[in-house]
């Protein structure tokens, strides 16, 4: 019986004119290159660690340690450097989220693209001060690394509300799962670009760069410190990490994808986000007993990327959406940027907080630990939607029930 609905939708898809592509191009790889800027930070974080530590240079010059920590004088120890590392992802998330409410608000008040527009190219120019500017200069600042992330996380924060704006006022309600589950792997993709642009030229050195939130908090962590964990833990080279770390997010790429289409079918989100996350904890488990092999970790990575991932882009894009639209909402059309950017802003508070936690736990108490912590996150966020995975599945079996009657 669900094959007709099937070809409906895919009839429904087919009407998408050419400017409903161009739409969904230059959304998808505008959000994709903002998130890649994001990506190298994280990708980088090795060699940040170094420069910021008296040792940063001894074996490749000859100055003294004394003469090193003048030059860079910020922190006595690479364990310290981590946890202002972290101090910045928390930094960067909370001011995003903060930012998320505003954005919203000021997206749907003003035109759209010149919000999108002002906000990426002004978190270019915070960006190439970060990396660029200060490393040119020699300056070497924390008032001013966290001044510069507290705005860029603001100016960032003006991207995924206006997009999925976008998106949402030219694709309509029909086929929006798989549609909106193609499209938010945007994030993926750009992470992806990022990984690789910073790993091609790491050689040349650094100067580049509820429910939701406990999800979110587990996605970023893993987005923020993949690469970090690789080197850190099995050892591997800073480049090969960042190349390998990809692979979470082709998982997300194709779960977020998958995971919208048979949404669409089942005209339902939660038992789909529900049996993917947990799954996910099982993945968790998995990866965390990876072995010292980069095939084997790499395929447990994209499974982990593929329940993690693909989940919290669907919420993130397709169920705001959704909630954008609903009758209930006054003027719906001009709610939808607003409603993302409430749902992502509460999911980005739980990242920001996530962030910091990661390195105190994994200072402390060591990565196991930071896996736990990540598999208590998933459980809680699959708790935090149980209500309407309730729902939704009574709502499926009464909708069977009385396709079953009416026959």
């Amino acid at each position: 019986m669900a094959w007709p609905n099937i070809f409906q939708r895919g009839a429904l898809l087919s009407r998408f004119s050419h400017h409903h592509m161009v739409v969904f191009l230059l959304t998808f790889f505008s959000y994709s290159l903002l998130h890649a800027s994001r990506k190298t930070f994280s990708n980088v974080k090795v060699s940040i660690s170094k420069q910021w530590t008296p040792s940063a240079f001894n074996k490749s010059t000859e100055l003294l340690p004394v003469e090193i920590w003048s030059n860079n004088h910020l922190f006595p120890s690479a364990e310290e450097a981590t946890l202002f590392l972290g101090t910045l992802d928390t930094i960067f998330l909370f001011s995003y989220a903060v930012g998320l409410f505003i954005s919203g608000i000021v997206g749907d008040r003003l035109n759209l693209r010149w919000v999108l527009s002002f906000g990426m190219c002004s978190s270019a120019l915070v960006v190439f001060v970060f990396g660029t500017l200060t490393e040119w200069l020699h300056f070497y600042n924390k008032g001013l690394y966290c001044s510069l992330w507290i705005l860029n996380g603001l100016l960032q924060s003006t991207g995924w509300p206006c997009v999925v704006a976008v998106m949402g006022n030219w694709f309509g309600k029909a086929g929006r799962g798989v549609v909106f589950g193609l499209w938010s792997a945007c994030a993926s993709v750009g992470n992806i670009l990022g990984a690789c642009l910073a790993s091609s030229v790491l050689q040349y050195g650094y100067e580049y760069s509820l429910a939701y939130a406990c999800l979110k908090l587990v996605n970023y962590s893993f987005f923020f410190w993949l690469p970090f964990y690789l080197s850190n833990n099995f050892g591997w080279k800073e480049a090969e990490a960042d190349q390998l770390s990809i692979w979470y997010d082709v998982g997300g790429i194709i779960g977020g994808t998958l995971q919208g289409f048979i949404s669409d079918m089942l005209q339902k989100r939660a038992p789909v986000l529900a049996l993917s996350l947990l799954l996910a904890i099982g993945s968790l488990v998995g990866y965390s007993r990876s072995p010292n092999d980069k095939s084997i970790n790499a395929l447990l990575m994209a499974v982990t990327g593929f329940f993690i991932g693909g989940p919290s882009n669907m919420i993130s894009s397709a169920i705001s959406a959704d909630l954008g639209r609903q009758e209930l909402i006054q003027g719906s059309s001009e709610a939808l940027a607003t409603v993302t950017g409430i749902v992502d802003g509460t999911g980005s508070i739980g990242a920001a907080v996530g962030q910091y936690l990661v390195s105190l736990i994994q200072d402390n108490l060591g990565w196991m630990w930071v896996f736990y912590f990540f598999i208590l996150m998933t459980s809680c966020t699959v708790l935090f939607i149980s209500p309407l995975i309730v729902r939704e599945a009574c709502s499926l079996m009464q909708r069977r029930q009385t396709r079953v009657l009416s026959e």
